[in-house]
């Protein structure tokens, strides 16, 4: 990859080709938990280099608007959230959620030359989302098969993680890593253990790959052998410009990543767990909320800094890996994928790597994200997986006869929706 393509992919910021590519979808922001009281307390947060204010306010209805007071540049977070706005705690200029200055106490005549800039947003599966792109190309909300379900059936956590997001998401489309980094934990974890699955996945490392461009994005079929006459086919979605969805293991709850850029040295990693047809079980939240899984334990209450992290090497136990409890010697599959991911530094050297055969699905991922931002403003309404519909795909796990082609089994048996059977092993 040249130095102009590594640029232009991973740099997020206002104004930048891939920021504003990313900002025509409807981004997550935070959980409706973290706002969860009308006229309670506000969070800030950070996206694609902007910094930005959530709040509940009176009325219930949410608002994302800048940080920062049009007067003198104060925090937000420091505003009384109250009577249908944010209160600057400095000189008493209030913002509704719509981001308009409402009052200036010392000059009423003011107001409409003060306001600041807000987000359409919408709550949907526990978020708020915000649309942080232009009025006019505005899309209907995403129907993720996550983001429709209800909320009993769905487990959603976020953490920060120390990288641009471009690299953390192609941990996600990556399924060759699985079977190293992962050999040793999935079978004790609760969210993996006990399936078909994992004796293919840890019995052949050599994955050969399939891709299909698809219009949400791509299909990965990874082929690893199951005996003579079948193959063990993992089926990867990558729904652009920045979801998977993971190839199920067995009974276990459905899963899927989503990455959104903080800044272009730090992303947001949302993590999602599903039944597509019931609830979650008690013990299964209580495993999910425990960092099992593709979950985390973090730093603090509070925090989503996770509780291993780059300061305390991951909580690396050099013991553990000499005696095969974990391939790294970091516990955990989520902070074994991050741990990796953020070893290559805060944006990876591109310049330096080697891609081999099994990154055919990162290299069409990056030239997919690419050619949309750099076709952008010429053609603005060719974005894939705009329509919602087209986020009515499944991951799958399926094993088949060797003469059988993937691409045909997953047109009759994976495209068109999601009354379709799961096919999980």
């Amino acid at each position: 990859m040249n130095k102009e393509m590594a640029q232009v992919l991973t740099q997020t910021g206002p104004d930048t080709a891939m920021g504003n590519l990313l900002r025509r979808y409807w981004v997550p922001i935070v959980s409706s938990e973290e706002i969860a009281l009308p006229d309670g307390p506000q969070v800030k947060t950070q996206i694609m280099g902007e910094h930005l204010v959530v709040f509940r306010d009176t009325q219930g209805e949410v608002g994302v608007v800048s940080e920062f007071c049009s007067h003198r540049g104060v925090s937000l977070f420091f505003a009384r959230n109250e009577e249908g706005g944010l209160r600057c705690a400095y000189h008493g200029l209030k913002f509704n959620r719509h981001g308009h200055c409402i009052e200036v106490p010392s000059a009423p005549e003011m107001c409409s030359k003060m306001n600041i800039k807000a987000y359409p947003c919408i709550e949907q599966a526990g978020l708020v989302w915000a649309y942080m792109g232009p009025p006019e190309f505005q899309p209907a909300p995403p129907e993720l098969e996550w983001s429709t379900l209800p909320a009993s059936h769905v487990f959603i956590s976020k953490r920060e993680q120390e990288c641009n997001f471009l690299q953390a998401m192609e941990g996600g489309i990556d399924t060759a890593h699985v079977s190293y980094v992962h050999r040793f934990e999935v079978d004790r974890d609760p969210m993996h253990v006990g399936t078909e699955a994992l004796k293919y996945i840890k019995a052949d490392g050599n994955v050969i790959f399939t891709i299909e461009k698809t219009d949400f994005g791509l299909t990965l079929f990874g082929r690893r052998n199951a005996d003579e006459a079948h193959y063990y086919w993992r089926i990867t979605q990558f729904i652009f410009p920045w979801y998977t969805l993971i190839p199920p293991f067995g009974h276990h709850a459905l899963g899927g990543h989503l990455w959104v850029p903080k800044d272009d040295h730090h992303c947001w990693a949302w993590s999602i767990n599903f039944h597509h047809d019931k609830p979650l079980s008690d013990q299964e939240v209580k495993d999910m909320a425990d960092g099992k899984g593709i979950h985390v334990q973090y730093e603090a209450p509070g925090s989503f800094r996770p509780k291993q992290n780059m300061d305390n090497d991951y909580l690396m136990d050099r013991k553990a890996q000499k005696n095969k409890e974990t391939f790294s010697g970091v516990f955990g599959i989520s902070m074994q994928d991050a741990s990796l991911q953020e070893s290559m530094g805060p944006i990876q050297n591109h310049d330096e790597e080697k891609l081999l055969p099994t990154d055919r699905a990162i290299v069409m991922a990056r030239r997919m994200l690419y050619e949309a931002a750099i076709n952008l403003q010429e053609h603005p309404d060719a974005l894939p997986a705009l329509q919602p519909q087209s986020h009515h795909v499944r991951a799958a796990g399926v094993i088949l006869p060797k003469s059988v082609d993937p691409l045909t089994w997953s047109k009759e048996n994976l495209a068109g929706g999601l009354d379709r059977p799961l096919y999980t092993i």
